[in-house]
């Protein structure tokens, strides 16, 4: 039932385009380290090539994306149908965090209208694109989107700059994340 998919084509698109949710998937290298997976929402997706798409990563209590990606670029985001047909898309490939005073940052984030709290984009260049059937996935109705992000980040306001020294600068296994941040603990900015 599942097919793979050389590019993102229309069809993926709409598809993926349509939820309100989609999660990421991250490991580190190491056999010990942690795998991680993180729902992601807020309209922060962007499919800007045939394989390549770019999300918005917003200011959190953790940085394991970044770490992972930086250590090794393995990702894999899914996308599942809650609602209508049963169906689940996944893009593996090849992540990479651009961080605001990278060159490619303004450019990319011209694609959003972004909220406050966004710490980076993560863009993956994506090598196997496949679906599967999602038979065992719930129905679930959106109602909307949650407002404390964006309402974290504003109160925070120049104290988000501090928070993400303190919280992004490295992964839960010790792995540099966010490179202000790293940078700036160890003296070097």
């Amino acid at each position: 039932m599942g097919k793979t998919y050389s590019e993102i084509d229309e069809g993926l698109r709409e598809f993926v385009e349509r939820q309100h949710v989609f999660f990421v998937a991250t490991a580190p290298s190491s056999v010990d380290g942690h795998v991680n997976c993180s729902p992601k929402g807020l309209d922060s997706l962007r499919i800007v090539g045939p394989s390549t798409v770019i999300y918005l990563d917003y200011t959190g209590s953790g940085a394991e994306t970044i770490a992972h990606v930086r250590e090794n670029g393995r990702i894999v985001m899914m996308f599942c149908a809650f609602e209508g047909a049963p169906k689940i898309v996944r893009f593996h490939g090849k992540g990479e965090a651009v961080e605001p005073g990278d060159a490619e940052f303004e450019a990319l984030l011209a694609h959003f209208r972004p909220g406050p709290g966004v710490r980076s984009i993560i863009r993956v260049e994506v090598d196997r694109i496949s679906d599967s059937c999602g038979f065992g996935v719930p129905y679930l109705r959106f109602e909307d989107d949650r407002t404390q992000l964006p309402a974290f980040a504003e109160k925070k306001g120049d104290g988000l700059e501090n928070y993400k020294r303190q919280k992004n600068a490295t992964s839960i296994d010790g792995l540099p994340a966010l490179r202000f941040a790293e940078s700036e603990l160890s003296g070097f900015e």
